[in-house]
C-alpha cells in the first residue's frame, strides 16, 4: 500500500480533528462555565481566557492517556492490519459525526458530552466495518463502570 494514495485522507483528518476541537470546545465550554457566566461571577470574556488556559493545560498534561484510550483501548486496531485504509476511513468518519452531532448540539443548546460522542462514533464505525468483534468490550464495561460508580462513591463519601 502506497501512502502517498491515502496522503489526502491524513490531511482531511487534520482538518476535521481542527473542527472537532472547535466543537468540543463550543460545548464542553459552555458546559463548564455556563453557571458561572449565567449568575455574574465571571464575565463571558474571562470564561474563555480561563477556559482557554484551563482546556488547553488538560489537555497537554492528561489527555495523552485518554488519547490512547480512545486511539487503541475501544476497538481492536489489530484486527484492521490487512485494511489500514478502513480504519483511517471509519476514524476520519467516526470525527465527522462526532464534530457534526457537536456542533448540532451546541446549536440547539443541548449540553452533550464529546467523550461520549467520539467513543459512540468509534463503536459504531467498528461494529459496521467488521462486526462485534472490533469492539473492545471489557473495557468498555471499565468505562462504564467509572459512569455508575463515582456517583455513589460520591455519595457514600458525603455521608
Amino acid at each position: 500500500m502506497a501512502m502517498d494514495e491515502y496522503l489526502w485522507m491524513v490531511i482531511l483528518g487534520f482538518i476535521i480533528a481542527f473542527i472537532l476541537a472547535f466543537s468540543v470546545g463550543a460545548n464542553d465550554v459552555a458546559n463548564s462555565f455556563g453557571t458561572a457566566v449565567g449568575s455574574g461571577v465571571v464575565t463571558l470574556r474571562q470564561a474563555c481566557i480561563l477556559a482557554s488556559i484551563f482546556e488547553t493545560t488538560g489537555s497537554v498534561l492528561l489527555g495523552a492517556k485518554v488519547g490512547e484510550t480512545i486511539r487503541k483501548g475501544i476497538i481492536d486496531v489489530n484486527l484492521y492490519n490487512e485494511t489500514v485504509e478502513t480504519l483511517m476511513a471509519g476514524e476520519v468518519s467516526a470525527m465527522v459525526g462526532s464534530a457534526v452531532w457537536q456542533l448540532i448540539a451546541s446549536f440547539l443548546r443541548l449540553p452533550i458530552s464529546g467523550t461520549h460522542c467520539i467513543v459512540g462514533s468509534t463503536i459504531g464505525f467498528s461494529l459496521v466495518a467488521i462486526g462485534t468483534k472490533g469492539v473492545q468490550w471489557m473495557e468498555l464495561v471499565k468505562i462504564g463502570n467509572w459512569h455508575f460508580l463515582l456517583p455513589i462513591r460520591r455519595k457514600v463519601y458525603i455521608f
